[in-house]
């Protein structure tokens, strides 16, 4: 009963401090003496959405490409390095220094390198959001896959399991819920890596749409395109929890 007295709070509460936002945005900040084209109001941006809705769409589908391939890469490979170091520690030993001081290295001084090598087409962007969500994945995933107790791989131990049946049993269910924290936070990651990556070397796409509205002075196309990249994060991260609710309710049964 409580839960079900909660749910309707869940999202009247958050809409609710949304709407507050946008009126305190639409009425106030003129009256403060805001000018326009530096922060535009909601409605006029909500009409640079309805004059450029063709030009904002065309440039929102690389950008969802871009987040959604780099999304899958960087977060697949992050899963696969995990349980290869987590079974040979060696492997790890030897290169997860290496691949620590590679995430030291700011995405925006790396991204150049990475369009240097590859051009400028669809694939380094892909690469930088990939990048970009890489690195808490594997450190969530390794803590995952390592949070089973002592008792529990004796047990493993005893009923003769291999080491793969380990993982697949009980290693890899364990981390399940540290995997998609790290993917809820990929989600936007991913959308910022795709951004980054048109910023330094595309003519096309919300991160190329950005810079160009910027040095344009083109305030409402900006904050329009900045607006798309919010609600694509938004979308891969209700796509990641509802795909997190669907798994685990399936790995409970």
């Amino acid at each position: 009963m409580r839960d079900m007295v909660r749910q309707p709070w869940n999202v009247i509460l958050p809409a609710a401090g949304a709407l507050s936002i946008l009126l305190v945005w639409q009425f106030l900040l003129p009256v403060a003496g805001v000018p326009s084209y530096i922060v535009p109001t909601p409605v006029e941006i909500g009409r640079i959405f309805a004059r450029e809705s063709a030009l904002l769409w065309t440039n929102l589908w690389p950008t969802v490409q871009e987040a959604l391939l780099g999304f899958l890469l960087g977060n697949g490979v992050a899963v696969l390095l995990a349980v290869l170091f987590v079974l040979n520690r060696y492997v790890q030993a030897a290169y997860f220094p290496v691949i620590l001081f590679l995430n030291t290295i700011p995405v925006l001084a790396l991204a150049p390198v990475i369009i240097l090598i590859f051009g400028l087409g669809m694939l380094p962007k892909v690469i930088i959001a990939a990048v970009i969500c890489f690195f808490p994945t594997l450190v969530n995933m390794i803590r995952g896959l390592e949070s089973v107790s002592n008792n529990e791989l004796e047990l493993f131990r005893v009923l003769s399991a291999t080491k793969l049946e380990t993982l697949w049993k009980l290693r890899l269910p364990r981390a399940l819920p540290f995997l998609f924290a790290s993917l809820r936070i990929a989600s936007a990651t991913a959308v910022i890596g795709a951004v980054v990556g048109e910023w330094i070397g595309s003519d096309k796409g919300l991160g190329a749409m950005i810079i160009q509205a910027t040095f344009n002075y083109q305030s409402g196309r900006l904050y329009a395109a900045i607006t798309l990249c919010s609600c694509l994060a938004i979308l891969l991260f209700l796509l990641v929890v509802a795909i997190e609710k669907v798994v685990l309710r399936y790995e409970r049964h």
